[in-house]
């Protein structure tokens, strides 16, 4: 394997530059240097300007997202071995205004997430036994896997509907509402119910499931999105068929 790798960054500097450019910077080749390293190589030693964001480099954080040689990765867990002799093509992330070179404005994501109400809801005066709400194992398997989000946004990067539509409310936002959707401590489903099946909501997503392939915490926000289109066809159903005294 060679010794020397090349890495071809966006820059963009909107204060002087009208559009992105790519520039090409050599860096070494390291068997245990990820995309990330390689970036941090570059600011510290050849060119200081480059900006992105990162934080954690253990794949928990979900800051260092962007997209290597097309496709949306943690550049933390993305090798440069992987893409040797090279070179490696590292750009923002796809479908997000760009701030400067590598970073971009997660502004929008941001707005969405509350909007689905993430966090337990209770009814109002009900207190549990012990202050505490119990939960069998079997119970916490139903919601665990859409808990593991990291709000990385590349499952944003990756949506072909979100890239035409923004104000489609996104796969990671409809998985965590599954999250508290399927605790079973939670009852606010039906508060949640109007923004996951309006126009923007789940009925938006297409299946194309891209959002599930590049999730690099294995959510499924797509097989979120499905589970949640039959509970709320047959909400739906139900309140079509039976009066509402009767429910």
């Amino acid at each position: 394997m060679a010794d020397r790798i090349t890495l071809r960054v966006t820059r963009y500097r909107p204060e002087s530059e009208t559009e992105p450019v790519m520039r090409e910077y050599e860096i070494p080749l390291r068997k245990e240097w990820s995309v990330l390293d390689g970036l941090n190589h570059v600011k510290d030693h050849l060119d200081g300007t480059l900006s992105y964001r990162w934080s954690c480099r253990m794949g928990v954080c979900g800051s260092c997202g962007m997209t290597v040689d097309g496709e949306p990765k943690l550049t933390c867990a993305t090798f440069l071995g992987d893409y040797a002799p090279g070179p490696v093509r590292v750009e923002p992330l796809s479908n997000f205004p760009v701030v400067r070179d590598l970073v971009v404005d997660i502004g929008d994501f941001m707005n969405k997430l509350p909007r689905v109400k993430p966090w337990i809801i209770r009814s109002e005066g009900e207190e549990p036994a012990g202050r505490e709400y119990p939960q069998l194992p079997a119970e916490r398997e139903e919601y665990e896997r859409f808990s593991m989000c990291i709000n990385c946004m590349l499952c944003y990067a990756a949506c072909p509907v979100y890239g035409i539509d923004q104000e489609f409310i996104g796969p990671a936002a409809i998985a965590l509402a599954q999250r508290y959707n399927l605790d079973s401590r939670d009852q606010g489903a039906a508060e949640r119910m109007d923004v996951l099946s309006a126009a923007e909501g789940i009925w938006a997503c297409t299946f194309v499931g891209e959002c599930s392939a590049v999730c690099p915490k294995d959510v499924d926000p797509a097989g979120a999105i499905q589970r949640y289109k039959f509970t709320a066809a047959m909400e739906s159903l139900r309140a079509f068929l039976l009066p509402r005294g009767s429910r």
